[in-house]
């Protein structure tokens, strides 16, 4: 059985969507779950959020070979010649949290990915079209499997291109993560009809292709519900500013992702317990620190410098990834660690 995907996805950027999937998979491996995180944003900020400097700089040097594919990128990159892929070499980020590494390279593949999806319907031969489409999909599973992975966390950049039509394609849940802007509320008009088409045009096209030669991902793409970024206190942007904006996701995430356009729909987030899954706060303060120290902001100690109101943060913060880890669990169905 395939290892179910969520997906992490908003085409508007900064709503904090990275550093939820960061804190998120070091809290179900916490939780005792066997978490393997997958970076598909060319960005790599997944990847620089679990591995230093000196690390990446050595692991992007590195040239991949037969048996070290160790980024997404060099796993793919054969596809983009005349080979096949390549398993990946998983990093160990802890003994239940393991990370497919990113690359800047990853944009290069782009262009790939585009000339083969109207070829998958086609009438040559459609193994490498569908190999090269399904690409990311397979060496997630690959990885989890070496593992033996419970789930696998997926973060992808801020858009609508063909790396995330592929990176949804392998993907059986979504997460949208939001802020509270204008920018969000359009993100989320965007990105409904986006997965409808997406969804739509996979099914069509694994209709095409009658006896696949090998395991093709269903492409569910089922929203799992949304997250919103706490506002901070601003002086230019009052609090109402922020409210008008946020009242509105409710009915807006309904109507686009849910395709819902009778209601009644939650007043607020807060009040929208079929949908929304938290309100994660900014933790501003601990941010850096938890940068510095290369941990989820809930590790801190105060050899890190988490004392007095920042080790009652972080303690706020272990109890609030907490809940909302094991709603996100509750949700899509995995069952509890034993």
């Amino acid at each position: 059985m395939p290892i179910p995907v969520l997906t992490f996805f908003n085409n508007k950027g900064g709503v904090g969507k990275t550093s939820l999937v960061y804190h998120l998979a070091w809290m179900l491996s916490d939780l005792g779950y066997r978490v393997l995180a997958c970076d598909l944003d060319p960005q790599a900020n997944l990847t620089a959020a679990f591995l230093d400097e000196l690390f990446l700089e050595k692991l992007w040097g590195d040239k991949a070979t037969h048996a070290s594919a160790k980024t997404i990128m060099q796993c793919v990159q054969p596809l983009m010649r005349v080979h096949d892929l390549q398993s990946p070499q998983i990093a160990e980020i802890a003994p239940t949290l393991r990370l497919i590494p990113g690359d800047l390279a990853l944009a290069g593949f782009e262009d790939t990915l585009s000339v083969e999806w109207p070829i998958a319907l086609g009438s040559t031969d459609l193994y490498r079209a569908f190999r090269v489409l399904t690409a990311f999909s397979t060496v997630m599973q690959d990885g989890a499997k070496e593992m033996d992975a419970s789930i696998i966390l997926a973060d992808v950049g801020p858009n609508l291109g063909a790396i995330n039509r592929s990176a949804l394609i392998a993907t059986d849940y979504i997460i949208v993560p939001l802020g509270a802007d204008l920018f969000s509320l359009q993100g989320l008009r965007n990105l409904g009809p986006t997965l409808n088409k997406w969804r739509n045009d996979w099914n069509q096209r694994k209709e095409h292709w009658k006896e696949p030669e090998f395991p093709l991902p269903n492409g569910d793409m089922k929203p799992v519900g949304y997250v919103v970024q706490q506002h901070g206190v601003r002086l230019d942007r009052p609090v109402k500013a922020y409210d008008k904006w946020v009242n509105r996701m409710p009915a807006e995430y309904a109507r686009n992702l849910l395709d819902d356009h009778e209601g009644p729909y939650a007043e607020n987030p807060a009040a929208d317990k079929k949908n929304a899954l938290a309100t994660v706060k900014h933790y501003r303060s601990l941010v850096p620190m938890a940068q510095e120290a290369r941990k989820p902001i809930f590790h801190l100690k105060p050899a890190d410098g988490a004392i007095g109101a920042h080790a009652t943060a972080a303690s706020s913060a272990s109890l609030d990834f907490k809940i909302l880890a094991k709603t996100i669990i509750d949700r899509i169905g995995i069952g509890e660690v034993f």
